[in-house]
Formats: C-alpha cells, sequence, structure tokens
C-alpha cells in the first residue's frame, strides 16, 4: 500500500509539472499583443489545455469504498472538538452523484475561500476559459486628450509585479501599453496630452457586504474597482486608497518616458461611446487566471472575476449584481443548492454555503460533460506541494494525504474550511467538503480536515 500511494504521489507531481510547463509555453508563444482576444468574444480561440479533454483521468471505475467504515471514521473526525461548534461534512462518488458519507452536509455554514470555488464555476460558466480582461486606451472628445480604460484586470503589472520575471500566468503590462499608446500617438504627429481614466465599469461600493473595516487597511484585498495595477499593492506598502489614480498616475509617468508630455490636471472622465482605441492589453485567459485564484487564494482577482460574471450576465457591476448574477449562472448549470454568496473571495461573513453545495460544484468540475469547468480542478492546490497546501499534510495523520488530495482551502477568523477532490485507495474519484465553523484554535482545526481528507483518500 506504501508503495502504490507513493506512486501516485510521483505520478501526481509528475503530471502537475508537465501542465506547468506545457500551459509556460503556451502562454509565452502565444504573446498577447500578438494575438489579440476580445473578452468574452462569441467564439474565442480554442485553449488545448482547457479543452482537450478531462483535468483527471477516468478512473473512477474502481471499487466504492465501504460506506459503513468511511462513515464510521468520517464520523469521529468530524466530532473533534477542535473543529468548533458548527461543523459539516460531505463526500460524493464523483462518477453517479451518489453520497457516501453525509454529516450535516445540508447545514448552511460560513465558507471562507471555499467561496472562491463558487466563483471559478461561476466565471467559467460566463465568460468561459478563453475570455481576457483588456485595459485600453481611447481617444477623448478633446483634440488631444486620451482616456485610459480599466476593463476590471487586477493583475495589470506596474511597478511591483514587473519585476516578477517568472510570473505565471504572465501579467498584462502597464509599461507596454504606455509603449504602444506613445507609438500610436506619435504616428498621429502628437506628442502632448491630456490624459484622463475611466474606471466606471464597476459601479456601487468598492467593499463588499459582510467585510470586516480592517480587511483593506490590513492588506487582505484593495478596493474593488475597474482600473488597477499590482492588485492595488502599493510599491510603499499597503493598498492603493485610489487605485484608479494610482495606475492612471503611472501611466502618465510611463508615458512621459516614452516620449509623450502630459499635461497636469489629471482628471476621471467616461469614455465616449465609440471611442477610437489607441492601444491595448489583455490579460492571461480566464482558465489561467483562474487556477491562479484557487493556487493562492487571491481576494483581489476572485473579486474581479465575480465582477465580469455581472457583466456578462447584464447584471449591475456590483457586489449586489456580482451575486445575482453567480447565482443566475449556478442555476442555468443546476449547480445553485445551497450556495449564497455576497462577494467573491469568501472575506464576507454574510456567505454561507452548504458542505454539499460545495462538493457538487466540484464534482461538476471534473465531468467530462462540462470541459468548460475543468481548470477549477488544475487551479486546486494539491496537498503538501503546492499553493495553500503547500505546507501542510506533513503531520502523522494526514502524511499519507500528500499529492493525493487537491483541495481549496478557507480561512477567516473563526472559520477553516476544505473542499476538493481525491482518487481513494481503490482508484474512485471522489469530491469532498469539510467545513469548521466556531473554531478557536485554527491549527488543530486544520489539522483536523488534512486528517479527514486523508481518511477519503486511503478509503
Amino acid at each position: 500500500m506504501v508503495r502504490r500511494e507513493r506512486w501516485v504521489a510521483v505520478a501526481t507531481l509528475a503530471l502537475l509539472q508537465i501542465f506547468v510547463v506545457v500551459a509556460g509555453i503556451y502562454l509565452i508563444t502565444h504573446d498577447v499583443l500578438k494575438n489579440p482576444i476580445s473578452v468574452a468574444t462569441p467564439k474565442p480561440a480554442p485553449t488545448p489545455l482547457v479543452t482537450a479533454g478531462p483535468v483527471l483521468a477516468a478512473a473512477g471505475d474502481g471499487a466504492l469504498p465501504a460506506k459503513g467504515t468511511l462513515t464510521n471514521r468520517l464520523a469521529v473526525a468530524l466530532g473533534d472538538p477542535s473543529l468548533g461548534n458548527r461543523t459539516g461534512g460531505v463526500v460524493l462518488d464523483v462518477a453517479t452523484g451518489a453520497t457516501l458519507f453525509d454529516g450535516n452536509a445540508a447545514k448552511p455554514l460560513t465558507p471562507a475561500s471555499t467561496t472562491k470555488v463558487v466563483t471559478a464555476t461561476a466565471v467559467l460558466g460566463s465568460l468561459g476559459p478563453d475570455a481576457r480582461l483588456a485595459t485600453t486606451v481611447v481617444k477623448g472628445a478633446g483634440k488631444n486628450s486620451i482616456i485610459l480604460v480599466g476593463g476590471g484586470d487586477p493583475t495589470l503589472a506596474g511597478p511591483l509585479s514587473a519585476k516578477d520575471k517568472n510570473a505565471y500566468p504572465r501579467p498584462a503590462s502597464l509599461t507596454t501599453l504606455a509603449m504602444n499608446t506613445a507609438k500610436a500617438l506619435k504616428a498621429a504627429k502628437i506628442t502632448s496630452v491630456d490624459l484622463s481614466y475611466d474606471a466606471s465599469l464597476f459601479a456601487g461600493p468598492t467593499t463588499a457586504p459582510g467585510w470586516k473595516s480592517n480587511y483593506v487597511p490590513e492588506g487582505s484585498v484593495a478596493p474593488v474597482t475597474a482600473l488597477t495595477m499590482d492588485e492595488g499593492r502599493s510599491s510603499a506598502g499597503g493598498r492603493f486608497s485610489d487605485p484608479p489614480r494610482s495606475t492612471a498616475e503611472e501611466f502618465a509617468a510611463r508615458l512621459r518616458k516614452y516620449g509623450i508630455k502630459v499635461e497636469a490636471g489629471l482628471s476621471e472622465a467616461k469614455a465616449p461611446a465609440g471611442a477610437r482605441e489607441l492601444a491595448r492589453v489583455e490579460s492571461p485567459p480566464v482558465y489561467a487566471l483562474v487556477e491562479h485564484m484557487l493556487t493562492v487564494s487571491d481576494n483581489d482577482l476572485a473579486e474581479a472575476l465575480a465582477r465580469q460574471v455581472a457583466i456578462k450576465e447584464g447584471m449591475p457591476h456590483t457586489f449586489v449584481g456580482e451575486a445575482q448574477a453567480v447565482d443566475k449562472v449556478l442555476t442555468r448549470l443546476k449547480l445553485n443548492q445551497g450556495v449564497e454568496v455576497h462577494d467573491g473571495s469568501g472575506l464576507s461573513t454574510k456567505n454561507r454555503i452548504t458542505p454539499a453545495g460545495l462538493a457538487r460544484l466540484v464534482a461538476a468540475a471534473t465531468s467530462p460533460a462540462n470541459p468548460e469547468l475543468h481548470s477549477l480542478i488544475s487551479g486546486l492546490p494539491v496537498a503538501g506541494f503546492t499553493g495553500t497546501l503547500d505546507e501542510r499534510y506533513g503531520r502523522r495523520d494526514s502524511k499519507a494525504g500528500a499529492g493525493l488530495v487537491r483541495a481549496k482551502t478557507g480561512t477567516l477568523t473563526g472559520v477553516n474550511t476544505l473542499a476538493g477532490v481525491t482518487y481513494t485507495a481503490n482508484g474512485r474519484l471522489v469530491a469532498f467538503a469539510f467545513m469548521a465553523n466556531g473554531v478557536s484554535n485554527p491549527g488543530m482545526t486544520v489539522a483536523a480536515l488534512d486528517e479527514m481528507a486523508t481518511i477519503v483518500a486511503r478509503s
């Protein structure tokens, strides 16, 4: 048994490395400036990494784990006092949808960052995996006026992100946008401009219902706006209080570097309808953004992607609108049961999701019938190796799950959750969700959650 587990772990790592290398080559050889793709284009260019087939090989023909044994072991584990006073858990057979374990599976609980599983499902199901988010520069109404227009891409690289030469996925660059804008202006014999900026794509409050007042000051998330760079992070530390203006100021500095004089008096202005585009840069495709969001639990990216769902689904471009749009998409996919969200990141304490609701989303993403959702699975951290699970699964009671469990973590004050997939000892693919609210010792709670996922993997 030990030999088999080691072999599976090694195989899992090898497949993961192959995926990363192929994905990197894809992005490098498909430079967004050479092959621009409009946001949510009706017929996007195919992305082989997403559409070639199931992310997880169809090895779900193994025998189901003994239900009684699995139930007994998980029931004992779920009763661990370190899990707090409100708990829930479920294990689903991916092939049939059958419930293999039900421990308050229909109980709505605070999900924390496992909410990002909902966001991933909604944005992949709405925009599709190949859509990109564009940041543009257009002609203004005045003779030499130009407007920097935000398209909701928080990964736009400014001074901070540009320093990471090995970033994956490779973000769009504010420097590239300035360089191309300068070229277009010089070609039109324009060397001096009045610069404005437009962040009107997102509306309403910049913080969500249920967010604590310290989230932005402590750096957990930036104000949610349609125009920002470096996910709202300042070179001086902390977050920008006004991301659109800070981004526009940096853009102006870069235009000057490329020989364009920018007049004083930077202001906010809405781009005229049908304004002529001078330059654009585009984000990596949505599937790569989703993978990054899930692997490192990126709050800023999660909020931007959730807002894109509202835009695509024709809802108000606000937190309220995105919640309505997410529900609309999940309803269309028949995956809305047990899901109530008020943001995209899971920072909201108002979010309520059942363990069964979470597990159904994960299970749906493994299905060959839903190829557009597959990057949800490839983005899940691998136990003991990647993302938010990198430093977990080293304990005696969870070590056997390293390399086998793929799961999204969730953490808030008093809340720890875990939802993902694994193969059982007999090669049966299952989805699970374990949730703990009312937690007082998060370190012990995390260990208990990891032990439960390992129990599933060894069943």
